[in-house]
């Protein structure tokens, strides 16, 4: 009798650290700490998921009840956390979390519903984080991504996760002229994209391994690759609806600076300038 995907790690709370698959493998979480219980749907306080993020000590923090949090603010998660819903239903609501220079980070098994604000993610993941895995969550109408990977934050995995009723769904890389995101390195594995619009993901510069994922009735694109991205799809099955391009290529201006120093023959001083280069490289060459 066929077993169900991680039906080994499920039975025992912590075999889930470090079962990740791809670049996000080695992603303990807060295996080497204690269990912090959330005992509060408050955004804050004794009991509170906020509380326990916050903490600088590693920690598997786990749910003993259901329910709804309303975020008045991005809550941010510090290293070496697992937040484990595994057992309960929590939704998060208002804003999101922010894996903002943190490292080993588990998110399992959580919903994201209803994110308003300017640059409000459901998962925001910058600048400089690493070694974290996105596991058998859902993910839905924020005002701006579901999931975005960016500033050098790199060997990441997604999978098992749920995105629907959204526009721009999942972008990895900043802009044209952050080429430290060349660093980037992600896995999105057994994912279905139910709907959303665009961005599953868009690529800028980062090497992306996509496998096992659905993705179905798009409206502008399915997955598309910007300036110097890698991306392997393989497996993938893609259900057009309307909209028949699955794949996008985009060229992009790369835009970089550097010191010009100019001397002054009149007060007989050197000057440091910015000055802008451009230039353009072509998607995938």
């Amino acid at each position: 009798m066929a077993s169900l995907p991680y039906a080994d790690v499920d039975s025992n709370l912590r075999d889930l650290a470090g079962k990740a698959e791809g670049f996000g493998r080695l992603a303990i979480g807060g295996l080497h700490g204690p269990i912090y219980s959330v005992t509060t749907l408050a955004d804050d306080g004794p009991g509170s998921l906020r509380e326990g993020c916050r903490r600088q000590e590693p920690l598997w923090i786990v749910f003993e009840i259901s329910g709804t949090i309303n975020l008045s603010s991005y809550l941010s998660v510090s290293s070496y956390k697992t937040v484990d819903g595994r057992g309960q239903r929590i939704k998060f609501t208002g804003k999101g979390l922010r894996l903002k220079e943190c490292e080993h980070i588990i998110i399992c098994n959580l919903e994201f519903e209803g994110g308003r604000g300017h640059d409000v993610d459901g998962i925001q993941i910058k600048p400089n984080s690493r070694h974290i895995w996105i596991d058998r969550c859902s993910l839905h109408d924020y005002d701006d991504g579901l999931i975005d990977i960016t500033r050098q934050s790199t060997d990441i995995t997604v999978s098992r996760c749920y995105f629907s009723q959204h526009d721009k769904t999942m972008l990895i890389g900043a802009d044209p002229s952050h080429i430290g995101d060349r660093c980037i390195r992600v896995t999105i594995h057994h994912c279905f994209f139910d709907g959303t619009r665009q961005r599953q993901p868009r690529v800028r510069f980062g090497k992306v391994h996509l496998y096992n994922n659905y993705t179905r009735n798009w409206s502008v694109y399915a997955v598309c690759a910007s300036v110097e991205s890698q991306i392997y799809s393989q497996n993938n099955i893609y259900e057009a609806g309307e909209k028949k391009v699955a794949f996008k290529y985009y060229t992009e201006m790369i835009f970089c600076w550097w010191p010009l120093t100019m001397f002054d023959s009149t007060s007989g001083c050197y000057d440091t300038l910015d000055r802008q280069q451009t230039w353009r490289r072509q998607s995938l060459d």
